[in-house]
């Protein structure tokens, strides 16, 4: 699950990020509106958590922009505005959830994983390809009937490749769908995973799912 931070509080956008990231989901994380706009804009967000206040503009106005220009990711706006008004103001907006400062990080984590369930074209969150099986809410993969043991980023990465079956994904998109935009890792550091995943997912069958498109990156198809 890909989640954007939009908080101008650099701190709390850290600590936020590291305890998301931890909990298995993939994040980005931005500090004032016009940044917020170009990454909505190119990329392509489970759940985005917006404060209000941000340096450049309104976060209810990106809420509200996303929503005329038909982007439909859940959003969580995030404040220390905590009057009723406030929270009717934010979800009038577009808003799908409103939480006030403090809280709890734990809560937030459950909260956008509510967001994503509510909100989600799948409703079981079960993806099949071919005989592999890909259950996101429980974090089990299966190839023929058999479970398949996988690292968190393995998951993250096999799920990343399942929900855009069959197109063509590159080493730059996944690294920063997997990791984010401040990661600087090794150059081969996707090709490791790719490879870890096929030792996990193709081999000892005869049809192979993980493929590579030769000068673009890698795809997953029956």
């Amino acid at each position: 699950m890909r989640v954007l931070i939009v908080e101008d509080d650099r701190d709390m956008n850290s600590v936020v990020s590291r305890h998301l990231m931890a909990s298995g989901f993939a994040v980005d994380a931005c500090f004032d509106a016009d940044a917020a706009r170009a990454m909505i804009q190119n990329n392509c967000y489970d759940v985005i958590v917006m404060d209000i206040m941000l340096p450049g503009g309104d976060g209810l106005e990106i809420v509200r922009w996303m929503r005329q220009s038909g982007i439909n990711a859940a959003t969580l706006i995030l404040t220390a505005k905590d009057a009723i008004t406030d929270r009717i103001t934010g979800l009038d907006a577009g808003a799908d959830d409103y939480m006030t400062k403090p809280f709890s990080l734990d809560e937030l984590s459950a909260r956008i994983r509510a967001l994503s369930r509510r909100l989600t074209d799948n409703r079981d969150n079960v993806y099949q390809i071919a005989d592999l099986t890909l259950d996101i809410q429980r974090r089990i993969a299966r190839r023929a009937g058999k479970e398949i043991e996988l690292s968190m980023r393995e998951f993250a990465i096999l799920e990343y490749l399942v929900r855009n079956a069959g197109i063509a994904l590159s080493r730059e998109q996944i690294e920063h769908y997997i990791w984010n935009y401040d990661y600087i890792g090794n150059s081969n550091i996707v090709e490791v995973y790719i490879s870890a995943l096929r030792k996990k997912i193709d081999a000892g069958h005869d049809h192979k799912l993980i493929r590579t498109i030769r000068s673009v990156g890698y795809t997953i198809k029956e």
